[in-house]
């Protein structure tokens, strides 16, 4: 029997970024695709464009966060908490993809929607990486596809407007079943680019930096975008810094189990957090 060769791993100037992401966060796996290699579409996999176009296969993407809350919750929830929960649970690990080579490399991957797909079951991503931005001095400024900008703020700058280039059409094809406003949208769309950065920066031990480089990215005049990150402390047991954060927009869980809110929700007084918070820690 003739086994065939292994292909070499592909390699590109934000490779590094997603190996250590997916090495400190298992959930979540990023393969970046080979020039002309086209996105894997059985198999429970949808593309991002085919999110963004609002059609069959955002019904179908919907249906399964409508299984899990009749599985999880035995009820049915509002069509506009199902869309709410669709688009947190794709919007999430699409921001990493762009904010991790940041943070890790200060390199900034352009990712239009039709060159990412996701396998949601599996946390299963694919990209394909054709222009990225970085700053002078990088070895990748050479690399073809690159664009140097002249400093943190311009890259900066980059981070937004890469991330608004992806989620842009998403929200368009998401927000019709979402029932909210753009400034709302746009709200949750800040939520998820501080809550994934966040996680990830606490898992790789680099919390304190990741909370200080999101407030510098959004200072809350940022367009599209609402808010600052809303990071704060809490004193804990023995006086101990407990971080927290107000959300800019509400996830709608409170729909479900109401006495049950996220620890980020402004619903959530502060003595609870308190109290989650030192449980957790």
């Amino acid at each position: 029997m003739t086994v065939p060769a292994l292909l070499p791993a592909l390699s590109s100037p934000v490779t590094e970024a997603y190996e250590r992401l997916s090495d400190a966060f298992s959930g979540l796996r990023v393969r970046e695709l080979a020039e002309g290699e086209a996105a894997p579409r059985d198999g429970g996999w949808v593309g991002a464009w085919e999110l963004a176009a609002g059609g069959p296969a955002l019904d179908a993407f919907l249906a399964w966060d409508n299984a899990q809350v009749l599985r999880d919750y035995g009820q049915q929830a509002r069509p506009d908490v199902i869309a709410s929960f669709g688009f947190h649970r794709y919007a999430w690990p699409a921001c990493l993809l762009v904010t991790v080579p940041w943070f890790l490399q200060r390199r900034v991957p352009r990712l239009p929607v039709e060159g990412v797909a996701f396998q949601r079951a599996l946390g299963h991503m694919t990209v394909s990486v054709t222009e990225f931005a970085c700053l002078p001095g990088d070895p990748a400024a050479a690399l073809p596809g690159a664009r140097v900008l002249p400093d943190e703020d311009a890259l900066r700058a980059e981070v937004r407007d890469a991330v608004a280039q992806h989620l842009g059409p998403v929200l368009e094809g998401f927000g019709p079943r979402m029932r909210r406003g753009r400034r709302a949208l746009w709200g949750m769309a800040t939520d998820e680019i501080v809550e994934g950065l966040w996680y990830v920066a606490h898992l790789l031990g680099e919390e304190a930096r990741g909370m200080r480089e999101l407030e510098l990215l959004l200072p809350g005049t940022a367009k599209p975008y609402v808010g600052t990150p809303g990071f704060r402390e809490l004193a804990g047991p023995e006086g101990r810094p407990l971080p927290t954060r107000d959300r800019a927009s509400c996830c709608l869980f409170y729909t479900l189990r109401p006495e049950d809110t996220c620890s980020t929700c402004p619903r959530t007084c502060d003595a609870e957090r308190v109290r989650r918070l030192s449980e957790a820690g």
